[in-house]
């Protein structure tokens, strides 16, 4: 609102059914501020109406030329504040061409240019230059929305499991990957790659929780490291593989962000930022989490957990079933 009153204009465009708790007051104080107000997929008043296609981006661009794209949340969740310590999450912050592939995004999103099918929209993905302090770097913005046709952020974790030589670190909450993830993880481990997953000790969300120590025993099979964060909940969604490359945003590895919300990630192909991030996630490792080990797992967690488990992680995958079975890839152009 301050802003507003320097004549900077505000946009504001939320998710029209997961931010509808937000105070009808509170926007009515926004437009009379001269902020600009939009729900993004209105519930109920969408000439197309998907149950569980969300607008789960968390973007935020300033003058086209400075942008910030996470995990991160609007909430006091994410700062410590009464004694309570905040959320585990990360934001991507970036400037230059990167900013603006941002802002374009957010602008289209806003004017609902998004909705057009157009040879652009699909081919607008490549790499454009970023800066950090000692050396150029590369980034790349994802995007993932099934009914638009892009899965640019399922095709970038496919390409971390494939093209990693020595070592993938992920950070993930709601840690559910499907079929064809699962499918690159094992080939992946099984050529000699150290995987390592950080997943919460703790929940927001007990069924997912529940649901992910299902996962364990297949982890355990392939050979790959399971780490549970300690400190708070985990809600960060990033990874990096051989010092090379990382990739950060509102992407959970799970078939939710593949296949109902619509998601952005930024991927970064820079040696010196991407070692840096895979030393801050090895220190994460060290200081705040435990290892999950077979022995250890299954001496506690007995017949009847492993059965509260299993029936998780179906019944996760059947409210998925109904959110998304009757979703639509739109072939043509036009707007919604």
């Amino acid at each position: 609102m301050r802003a507003a009153t320097r004549q900077v204009e505000v946009f504001i465009l939320l998710d029209g059914y997961a931010s509808q708790h937000l105070d009808k007051h509170i926007i009515h104080q926004w437009k009379s501020a001269g902020i600009h107000f939009r729900w993004f997929w209105p519930l109920l008043k969408s000439k197309k109406f998907y149950l569980g296609r969300r607008l789960h981006h968390k973007v935020i661009v300033i003058d086209a030329a400075i942008g910030m794209a996470g995990g991160i949340n609007i909430s006091n969740r994410y700062n410590d504040i009464d004694g309570k310590k905040a959320w585990l999450d990360r934001a991507l912050l970036v400037e230059g061409q990167a900013a603006l592939k941002l802002h374009i995004i957010c602008r289209d999103m806003w004017s609902k240019a998004y909705w057009k099918k157009t040879q652009q929209q699909k081919e607008d993905h490549e790499w454009v230059k970023g800066v950090v302090p000692e050396a150029e770097c590369m980034v790349r913005v994802r995007r993932n929305d099934w009914v638009q046709g892009q899965n640019q952020i399922s095709r970038s974790y496919v390409e971390m499991f494939r093209h990693a030589q020595s070592r993938i670190i992920v950070l993930s909450s709601y840690f559910l990957p499907g079929s064809i993830l699962r499918k690159q993880m094992a080939q992946a481990a099984a050529r000699g790659v150290t995987i390592k997953i950080i997943v919460g000790g703790v929940s927001d969300v007990q069924i997912a929780r529940l649901a992910e120590q299902y996962m364990y025993r297949w982890l355990f099979k392939n050979k790959i490291q399971i780490y549970e964060y300690q400190d708070t909940i985990l809600h960060g969604k990033l990874a990096t593989y051989d010092g090379v490359w990382m990739t950060d945003g509102s992407y959970n590895v799970n078939r939710i962000s593949a296949y109902a919300s619509v998601e952005l990630n930024m991927d970064v192909r820079n040696e010196t930022f991407a070692a840096r991030v895979e030393n801050e996630l090895e220190e994460i490792i060290k200081n705040n989490c435990i290892q999950i080990v077979e022995e250890n797992y299954f001496q506690h967690h007995g017949f009847l957990r492993r059965c509260w488990q299993r029936a998780a992680y179906e019944s996760i995958r059947l409210i998925f079933f109904l959110f998304t079975f009757y979703f639509k890839q739109e072939k043509e152009t036009g707007r919604d």
